[in-house]
């Protein structure tokens, strides 16, 4: 049996291009992150209070079902829950 593994094998100019161009992509994307902090760093901490404002709504609306509500009902209560007014 003759098997040939060479084709399987990548060879070392392959492999060390691969490493330089992730080498050289994460270069640029250092390079831009800094300059897009240095240059607008002044407008993201003028936002940050009002995300602070916008996170509250927000956790309201996703994290509601943290307060036990919704839970525990059979299938009495929850047509019940359907048929009265008021809060549910």
């Amino acid at each position: 049996m003759n098997h040939d593994h060479h084709n399987h094998e990548q060879p070392d100019d392959a492999r060390r291009t691969v490493s330089r161009s992730k080498l050289v992509m994460i270069g640029f994307l250092l390079v831009i992150g800094y300059f897009l902090w240095t240059e607008h760093r002044a407008h993201v901490i003028q936002v940050l209070p009002f995300l602070l404002l916008a996170a509250c709504p927000l956790m309201h609306i996703f994290m509601h079902g943290g307060h036990g509500h919704g839970h525990g009902h059979g299938r009495d209560e929850a047509t019940k829950d359907m048929n009265t007014k008021g809060e549910r």
